[in-house]
């Protein structure tokens, strides 16, 4: 460490003493510190921390510290604490052996002995400020790990979060050529999940986790998932097996994110009065998120084309939702989700969704079968 870096190191003075801060102040100045302030008492320096000037040093005299006791010196130490480790140089008679102890014990990192010693002061003043400045170096490093290490925390969130939507899309493209289903469930999902009161953090995590809803529609064949037509009582068993087949795949995990993705996964075609599927589940029976991305999933669907129906208009699908309020659906959602119909919040939403660019090429592709 270059000694042009030390001297530039901020130094308070506290003596009560005029001649000794005199002394110390030209000793110090002399040696090229340039950054040097000098107080009368404790109370003067806290002025002066408190009207900006944040030591890198503080040197006191003992008794001007015996004049005013051990409060001002403690009020001035946690007035400075916020700029870290600021070492304490404790000026003492250069007899007075219980001084010396005592000041060791006041939490100074060492003392200087009056009458001062040229060599004395600036070895101390040194090593004292080069230990501050070497403190200030090790905690600027960590903040710059610290933030290293955010910044990778961050793009291993976001590098999970684009595959789990790139999964989804891959089931969802094999149905929908634009690939929007996905994130109108989400939104859907997660405006409905903070209408009904919902925490933020799982309104977040919901809208995250609904997009795979359908990620077991990879195992339903083209010929049954693309077809024109009514399925047979065969066929539908068939896609109704994509619920448990997505929750398998998503089962195990340790993220929340894919835990709460499993289980919309499994229960997004449960129904209120039990009529439902895969399980035949009813009312509490069904899990929270599974209810909300129960209905969000139904009105895209509606309210989009698929192979086997074209798009019903858009009151007609509100209608829809709100016919089944009691029968299919979960009342307070329903209610939810009638609210944001009413705000004309919903239909802004997913106009948005609408006017974005798809996220891949607009061509269905799938699995043959």
């Amino acid at each position: 460490m270059h000694f042009d870096e030390i001297a530039r190191g901020q130094i308070l003075i506290i003596d009560s003493r005029e001649t000794d801060a005199r002394i110390l102040h030209e000793i110090l100045s002399q040696a090229g510190y340039t950054s040097i302030r000098t107080a009368s008492g404790l109370r003067a320096a806290i002025d002066m921390v408190q009207n900006g000037f944040y030591p890198d040093l503080v040197i006191l005299d003992l008794e001007t510290l015996d004049a005013e006791g051990l409060r001002p010196l403690r009020d001035l130490q946690r007035r400075i604490s916020q700029a870290g480790y600021v070492p304490l140089l404790a000026v003492v008679a250069g007899a007075d052996f219980g001084l010396k102890e005592r000041a060791l014990l006041l939490l100074a990192k060492d003392y200087i002995t009056r009458p001062f010693d040229r060599t004395e002061v600036l070895f101390r003043v040194k090593n004292l400020l080069e230990t501050r400045l070497l403190y200030l170096q090790v905690q600027h490093q960590n903040q710059v790990l610290e933030e290293r290490v955010r910044q990778r925390t961050r793009e291993l969130e976001a590098a999970r979060l684009e595959i789990l939507e790139r999964l989804a899309l891959a089931a969802e493209y094999r149905d929908d050529a634009t690939g929007k289903h996905t994130r109108r469930v989400a939104r859907i999902s997660a405006l409905v999940g903070r209408e009904l009161g919902l925490p933020s953090g799982s309104v977040r995590l919901l809208e995250r986790a609904a997009p795979l809803h359908d990620i077991g529609k990879i195992a339903v064949p083209d010929r049954i998932l693309l077809k024109p037509g009514p399925l047979t009582p065969e066929e539908f068993e068939v896609v109704k097996a994509h619920t448990v087949i997505g929750a398998r795949i998503l089962s195990g995990s340790r993220f929340d994110i894919l835990r709460l993705a499993e289980e919309v996964a499994l229960t997004h075609h449960e129904r209120w009065d039990g009529n439902g599927y895969p399980q035949g589940l009813s009312r509490d029976q069904i899990p929270v998120p599974g209810r909300i991305v129960a209905v969000a999933d139904v009105f895209d669907a509606l309210t989009h084309a698929r192979p086997y129906k074209p798009p019903w208009p858009w009151d007609e699908a509100v209608a829809e939702i709100e016919n089944q309020r009691g029968r299919q659906f979960d009342p307070q959602v329903v209610d939810a989700f009638l609210k944001l119909a009413s705000r004309g919040e919903l239909r802004k939403a997913l106009a948005d969704i609408e006017d974005e660019e798809p996220q891949l090429p607009a061509q269905p592709f799938g699995l043959t079968g």
